[in-house]
């Protein structure tokens, strides 16, 4: 499953290629989704402005206006020349990826897995399919989806409301960590995927914050000291940005929007690397299985 650098990877692509363009079709598949995309999806964002694309844990949430004239059917609900502002939340699932096609670059034909597609341009008067950018979701698996939200509603949405604070901002540090897992008898590994503790964490990068942070995975989260919890976010932090910077991790499914894969596969200090030696002790690297995950460690250097 994509996790935070991933995420906020296709994130960068698509506010950079997206931000401005005038929405002039929505394809949406027949096939149900984890998350149904809303078959109403082209009748409310055709004519809409994309304004921007956000990330909140490990969703994209792509902001859009739409302005509404007296001529316009859903103006019958929503009043004349009113814009409604929306959020187009994604969600990439276990296989998911979005693609970003340039004019002239498309695909001859729509692909087997691709669930939502927007074309969308800067001249509302170009009717040329080719000239359009185009927005592809594509999932094989289906464990993702999209959901169509007011924007002043967004914070209250279920998939959103119980959320943990983002690790990259400036509001998340030792001391709240430490707040949110006091007295938590169960292990920092599994805290720290804990989606109300902390935002966008996943399996590959707290296995990877842990063994830089020098902390086993075993270790019971309200029992480890505030120097040591210290130490846990800013290596979160450094592991999460410097994945960012390699475009995220590329084991199976991951590809950024312009078809190139992550490298930060590259330097993964333990995780998928059992049995293989320590990169500083050179001790081999153990897996185990918490709460149905693995979890890759150095015994030597994580205590």
């Amino acid at each position: 499953m994509p996790e935070l650098p991933e995420v906020e990877t296709v994130r960068t692509a698509m506010e950079s290629q997206m931000k401005g363009l005038i929405i002039r079709r929505v394809i949406i598949s027949d096939k149900r989704m984890r998350w149904p995309i809303p078959e109403n999806l082209p009748e409310q964002l055709n004519g809409g402005v994309i304004m921007g694309v956000r990330r909140r844990a490990k969703y994209l949430l792509i902001d859009i206006d739409v302005r509404r004239g007296k001529s316009e059917k859903l103006n019958q609900e929503q009043g004349a020349n009113k814009t409604t502002e929306w959020c187009l939340l994604l969600h990439l699932g276990m296989s998911g990826s979005v693609r970003i096609y340039p004019p002239d670059h498309h695909p001859t034909q729509q692909q087997k897995h691709d669930h939502l597609i927007i074309n969308a341009d800067h001249d509302q008067s170009n009717d040329m399919d080719t000239a359009w950018t185009k927005m592809v979701l594509n999932d094989p698996r289906r464990f993702g989806g999209a959901q169509l939200i007011k924007r002043q509603d967004q914070d209250q949405h279920p998939l959103l409301r119980a959320l943990g604070t983002e690790p990259l901002g400036n509001q998340w540090n030792g001391e709240a960590l430490k707040k949110a897992i006091k007295g938590r008898k169960t292990s920092i590994k599994s805290a720290l995927l804990d989606q109300r503790v902390v935002a966008g964490i996943g399996n590959i990068y707290a296995s990877e914050a842990l063994y830089q942070a020098g902390i086993s995975p075993k270790r019971q989260a309200g029992k480890i000291s505030i120097s040591r919890i210290e130490a846990l976010t800013g290596a979160v932090k450094d592991v999460l940005r410097r994945a960012i910077a390699a475009g995220g991790t590329s084991l199976r499914d991951h590809v950024q929007p312009g078809g190139e894969i992550g490298y930060f596969v590259q330097k993964l200090h333990v995780y998928g690397r059992e049995g293989e030696a320590c990169h500083h002790c050179k001790s081999p690297i153990k897996l185990i299985r918490q709460s149905g995950r693995s979890s890759f460690y150095c015994p030597q250097c994580q205590r």
